[in-house]
């Protein structure tokens, strides 16, 4: 004896919406979807499906917001923040719990008439559905520090340099800054190679979003290298991997999110000045601006990580040397196949010396000598 079963209205939709590019296909979805309140909960259900299919797929929550917020719309944002908060964060670590704090508490979309949400809906659906898999970050340690008051203070710390207008004062904070921030990683280290902790490399993700992607990835790769860190940039996906120790990571990234702003603030000061003098605004000054930035602060970290590696001495030396080892293997485990990109479109010279400028005047003040 054989049986069938007719497909729910969601199924329906689905098959007639997220495997088709068009938007009559999506229309047909929502119609089936408006005309039939009952479908509702599944409807719920099946997208909650969707985004723990995303991290069976190597994503996370801030990878996931980033990719949304990139093709669809500010409701598609909020729509799959919605989804991702009702996911359970007790057992996922301090950096996605981290992620989800960034994400909007009250984050659902607000309710248009049923055909208009249900369309929206169904276009998060279908960008959902065709994630690729991407490589997933090691699941965090249970013994993986924790967020501190000094990582806290740290933040104030650059925060507050970035929005001064006084050079002398922004100098003062984000040198305090540098300071803190190797005393964490120095002590990190130290304490792990003392008491045999099993330390272990791991990554994170960066957003490195267009425009001048290429100069932005070119200044997140100098600062991880000035801190002992590995990273991979994803082009398509609009990010880098950053490989370190933790304690490194957290560096990287509040290092490169200050210059970034720095950066940025100066590009448009310099800008503005290019235009007084008769100049139009042009695509070209602000990529070479960035990319002779990228360029010269690479120089100048890379400077200041020597003189740091040379200053050091006793047990410290060969604990940065077997870090570093294991930083570079485990990059090579995640990434076995890696090419090098080439910054392209840097032609425009009064771009280039305004960056080497600006990157010049760029508070990097570098980390006290290990001890």
């Amino acid at each position: 004896m054989s049986s069938s079963t007719t497909p729910s209205t969601v199924e329906r939709a689905f098959g007639a919406a997220l495997y088709a590019h068009t938007d009559a296909a999506l229309d047909t979805g929502a119609s089936l979807l408006a005309a039939d309140p009952a479908s509702d909960a599944e409807l719920a259900r099946r997208g909650a499906e969707f985004v723990a299919a995303a991290w069976r797929r190597g994503w996370q929550p801030a990878d996931v917001v980033r990719i949304v917020r990139r093709e669809l719309d500010d409701v598609h944002v909020r729509l799959v923040s919605a989804l991702i908060l009702r996911e359970d964060r007790t057992s996922r670590g301090p950096r996605w719990a981290a992620q989800l704090d960034e994400l909007d508490a009250d984050a659902e979309p607000p309710r248009t008439d049923r055909f208009t949400h249900a369309g929206t809906v169904l276009e998060l659906y279908r960008l959902l559905l065709r994630l690729p898999a991407i490589e997933p970050l090691d699941p965090p340690r249970q013994d993986a520090p924790q967020d501190s008051r000094m990582l806290t203070r740290i933040r104030a710390l650059l925060a507050k340099a970035e929005a001064t207008g006084f050079p002398e004062e922004a100098e003062a904070l984000s040198a305090k800054a540098q300071e803190l921030m190797a005393r964490h990683s120095i002590d990190e280290a130290l304490l792990a190679a003392r008491t045999h902790a099993k330390d272990a490399p791991g990554a994170c993700r960066i957003g490195v979003e267009p425009p001048y992607e290429t100069a932005k990835a070119v200044l997140l790769d100098a600062v991880a290298g000035a801190n002992r860190c590995r990273a991979v940039w994803n082009e398509p996906l609009a990010f880098s991997t950053v490989v370190g120790f933790e304690p490194d990571l957290e560096a990287v990234e509040l290092l490169y999110t200050s210059l970034l702003v720095q950066a940025t603030a100066a590009m448009t000061k310099a800008e503005a000045a290019q235009r007084a003098g008769g100049r139009k605004r042009t695509k070209t000054f602000r990529q070479s601006f960035l990319a002779a930035y990228a360029h010269r602060i690479g120089d100048r970290l890379a400077t200041a990580a020597e003189g740091q590696v040379a200053s050091a001495e006793g047990e410290l030396l060969p604990v940065l040397a077997a870090r570093e080892v294991a930083v570079t293997d485990h990059m090579e485990q995640m990434f076995p196949d890696t090419v090098t990109t080439r910054l392209r479109g840097v032609d425009d010279a009064a771009g280039w010396r305004e960056g080497a400028a600006a990157a010049d005047r760029a508070q990097v003040r570098t980390r006290p000598p290990l001890r």
